[in-house]
Formats: structure tokens, sequence, C-alpha cells
């Protein structure tokens, strides 16, 4: 099993940008492949991108593609979310989420259904 906290979460105002980070712990970080989602308020948990994982492929949502950046350091356990020219509509709450690969097949998961183990999430709000 692995354990997932996220963090950098907070308030920026529209057109900033913030750096989310998850730190995984209890497992071989390398043997999971990662995503981030995220809530909006009042909505369904969406997916945001997904990396593979060796940190090779990438996938992102239509409504972040450009924008954001996932990435990964396996040295340090840890997967990122780089996200630029943020707007209102980005506010929710992130999470991320870790698939534990049975292969070494390289996939990026996109779905919920596809993740194994969640982070408590971290809330973003962006001011207009």
């Amino acid at each position: 099993q692995v354990q997932l906290v996220e963090s950098g979460g907070g308030l920026v105002q529209a057109g900033g940008s913030l750096r989310l980070s998850c730190a995984a712990s209890g497992r071989t970080f390398s043997n999971y492949a990662m995503g981030w989602f995220r809530q909006p308020p009042g909505k369904e948990r969406e997916f945001v991108a997904g990396i593979s994982w060796g940190g090779g492929s990438t996938y992102y949502s239509d409504s972040v593609k450009g924008r954001f950046t996932i990435s990964r350091d396996n040295a340090k356990n840890t997967v990122y979310l780089q996200m630029n020219s943020l707007g209102p509509a980005d506010t929710a709450v992130y999470y991320c989420a870790a698939h534990l690969i049975t292969s070494l097949t390289v996939v990026v998961l996109t779905t919920v259904a596809d993740y194994d183990y969640w982070g408590q999430g971290t809330q973003v709000t962006v001011s207009s």
C-alpha cells in the first residue's frame, strides 16, 4: 500500500501559478502510474493529468492542456503538477492518485476507477 500526501494548494489570483506536490510513502514509487484529479464545488471528480511509471508519457485533459505540466521524481517519491495561467474555473480540491502497475507496459490512466490509492486533497482557489 502507498500513502499519498498533497501540498502546495492555496489562494491565487487569476493568471497566477501554483505548483502542487504529492509525496508518496510505503512502497516503491516507480511501481505506480500517477495522476492528478480535481473536484470543483458541487461537481464530480475529474481527470486533470496522468504520468506513466517512468515519467516518459503524460496525458492531459483538454481543459488544462498547455497550461499544466505533470512530472515526477522517482528518487524523491514525488509527483508534481505545475499550474500556470490559472483561472476561476480551476478552483477545486486537487487530488493525487496512484495505480500499482503489473507490468512494465507504459500506461497513463485517466479515470477515477483506474486508480487504487488517493491522497486527502489540497484546495486550490483562484480569485478573479
